[in-house]
């Protein structure tokens, strides 16, 4: 495409004017959804086969059978904490973070007497931390490499460590905190759950595999959506057969099945909510829990548009044809010429 002078002075107008309403409205106070309205992409859309985890807190008994699972599958090394090293010993793995060494880990939400489970007063609640797949995800938009991958048929966000520079733009960018550099290493990578897409003998991720009750399930994105409307459409206390394992779409377009014997129990007291389907643009792992997800450690108070298409779109605006990076050289070399013209030497005392 070609520009005349013309054009080109009325786009530079334009990308001015669009520049200054951004950052306008940044130091004004302005909200990032105002934002994100009149600048962002178009969000990207979910694949088709797109696969996933769903995790239920309330099954969740805190065994951490997932954790050893993951780590034996991906040859991670026993991580103990500080505060723990007098009593452990290093005979237990006992991680209370994600970290270059720990992909996926429980964390507890305690309340005063801890007397129920599930409950946000004098109660306890499990959560299971590991990377949300998003569908829009900022780590693949700001890695200027493109060692994060998204998945173009599944969906899932992969590091590929051989074209990694270490600069660490995934672990600010991601709003989960998840992504993680070793930092105890001599040349250290950065480290993420894939669900297991990169260990070619793990047909399910290891986590879904070992689950004892079903907490951590795995399957096509809409299965699992569709599996947690089910849930907390039934009543408290009602009885339920929770799939474990794996959850298949049917081929005859029936009810999903499961690779294995059900649980049956009693439905818990959930919170009306599906975490991950729409917060950030909606990610594949999706979560239920009978407590507020902010006690468990999960943001809330975000968009629902993803951070990436903001930030892309914003992008995309100022430097449409270079138009930005032009006007900041010119502007540039106007400043320099008129310096340099108050300190010519014929003008000195």
């Amino acid at each position: 495409m070609t520009l005349n002078r013309r054009d080109f002075l009325k786009l530079a107008a334009a990308e001015g004017a669009t520049g200054a309403a951004a950052v306008t409205a940044v130091t004004a106070g302005g909200s990032a959804t105002a934002i994100a309205q009149d600048l962002r992409r178009d969000p990207r859309p979910m694949p088709e086969d797109a696969v996933g985890l769903l995790y239920d807190s309330t099954l969740c008994i805190g065994c951490r059978a997932c954790q050893v699972a993951c780590k034996r599958a991906n040859g991670m090394p026993v991580e103990v904490p500080e505060q723990y090293e007098a009593w452990n010993g290093g005979t237990w793995d006992t991680p209370t973070d994600l970290s270059g060494d720990t992909l996926t880990v429980i964390q507890v939400y305690q309340d005063g007497t801890m007397e129920q489970k599930d409950r946000e007063v004098d109660g306890y609640a499990f959560v299971k931390r590991q990377c949300m797949h998003c569908t829009d995800a900022s780590c693949v938009s700001v890695c200027p490499v493109s060692a994060m991958t998204k998945d173009p048929q599944t969906g899932i966000v992969t590091h590929h460590p051989e074209r990694c520079i270490g600069c660490r733009y995934c672990v600010l960018a991601c709003p989960f905190n998840v992504p993680r550099y070793e930092f105890d290493e001599a040349f250290g990578q950065i480290q993420k759950c894939q669900l297991c897409s990169n260990l070619p003998d793990q047909d399910i991720p290891a986590c879904a595999d070992v689950c004892p009750t079903g907490a951590t399930l795995f399957g096509h994105t809409d299965v699992l959506q569709a599996e947690a409307q089910r849930r907390l459409a039934m009543a408290p206390g009602e009885t339920y057969a929770f799939p474990r394992g794996t959850l298949l779409r049917a081929e005859d377009g029936g009810a999903p099945v499961t690779d294995r014997a059900r649980q049956v129990a009693p439905v818990a007291h959930y919170r009306q909510d599906i975490y991950g389907e729409e917060i950030l643009g909606s990610t594949q792992c999706r979560m239920l829990a009978g407590v507020p997800f902010g006690l468990l450690g999960l943001p809330e108070d975000v968009p629902t548009t993803s951070y990436a298409s903001i930030t892309e779109g914003i992008q995309h605006t100022l430097y449409r044809y270079m138009v930005a990076p032009m006007l900041l050289l010119a502007g540039l070399v106007v400043f320099a010429y008129r310096s340099s013209r108050r300190h010519r030497p014929e003008d000195w005392d």
